[in-house]
C-alpha cells in the first residue's frame, strides 16, 4: 500500500479554507477600492468632472487643520469675552486632539493613498502619505458637532454647517484623496472625539491656570 498522504501544513489549510470573516473583509475591501475609484471623478484634470477640481480643492482647504487652528487662535487672542474665550479654547483643544488622534491612527494602520490620487494637497506632513482615516472627515464631523452645540445659529446656518461637513467629506473621495471607508471611519472618529472634548471640557474651574494665561 502506498504511504499515507502527509497532512497539509496548518498555514496551507487556512488558505484552502478561508474563514467567512476573511472572505467578507476581502470582499468589502475590493468593493471599497472599486467604488472609491469610480467616485474619484475629480482626481485629475482629465477625469470625468475634472473641471470641478479647483472648486473641490477650495473645499479641501476649508476643512484643512491649519486654517482652523490659525483662525481659532486668532479669535482667542482677539476675544474680550470670557464666555467666547472658553468656547474658543475648547475648540482649539478639540482641533489639536483631532490632529494627534488622526496622526496616531494613520501611523498605526499605514494604509496607502488611492493609486489615482495626485499628491498635490495643501500643506502635508509625513503621515499624510497614509489614507486611513480621513483627517478632513474627522475634523468636519468634530467641528460640525461643536459648532451646533456651542454657537447659537439660525436654522439655515445650522443646515449650512451640516452640508459643509458632508461636502468636505464627499470631496475627499471625489478628489481621489481617500477611499470611502477612510471617510466613513473619519466621520465616526470625529463624532466620538467630540464626546471626549465635552467630557474634558476646559473651564475656569477645571483649568484655572490656563484661563489666567489667556
Amino acid at each position: 500500500a502506498g504511504a499515507a498522504a502527509a497532512p497539509l501544513p496548518e498555514e496551507d489549510c487556512m488558505k484552502l479554507n478561508p474563514s467567512f470573516v476573511g472572505i467578507a473583509l476581502s470582499s468589502l475591501l475590493a468593493i471599497d477600492l472599486w467604488a472609491s475609484k469610480r467616485l474619484g471623478v475629480c482626481a485629475g484634470e482629465g477625469s470625468a468632472w475634472g473641471s470641478a477640481r479647483p472648486l473641490m480643492k477650495v473645499i479641501e482647504v476649508s476643512g484643512h487643520g491649519i486654517p482652523w487652528l490659525l483662525g481659532t487662535f486668532y479669535g482667542l487672542c482677539q476675544s474680550d469675552s470670557s464666555a467666547a474665550r472658553e468656547v474658543l479654547l475648547n475648540l482649539l483643544f478639540a482641533l489639536l486632539l483631532d490632529l494627534v488622534m488622526v496622526a496616531v491612527v494613520k501611523g498605526l494602520v499605514r494604509r496607502p493613498r488611492p493609486t489615482h490620487n495626485k499628491m498635490d494637497m495643501f500643506v502635508t506632513i509625513s503621515v499624510d502619505k497614509y489614507s486611513f482615516p480621513s483627517g478632513h472627515a474627522t475634523r468636519a464631523a468634530l467641528v460640525c458637532r461643536f459648532v451646533l452645540r456651542h454657537l447659537v445659529l439660525a436654522v439655515p446656518l445650522r443646515v449650512l454647517v451640516v452640508l459643509w461637513a458632508l461636502i468636505v467629506s464627499i470631496s475627499r473621495v471625489m478628489l481621489g484623496r481617500h477611499n470611502m471607508t477612510d471617510v466613513l471611519f473619519g466621520l465616526l472618529l470625529g463624532y466620538a472625539l467630540y464626546g471626549v472634548v465635552e467630557h474634558c471640557w476646559l473651564s475656569p474651574a477645571t483649568a484655572p491656570a490656563l484661563f489666567a494665561f489667556w
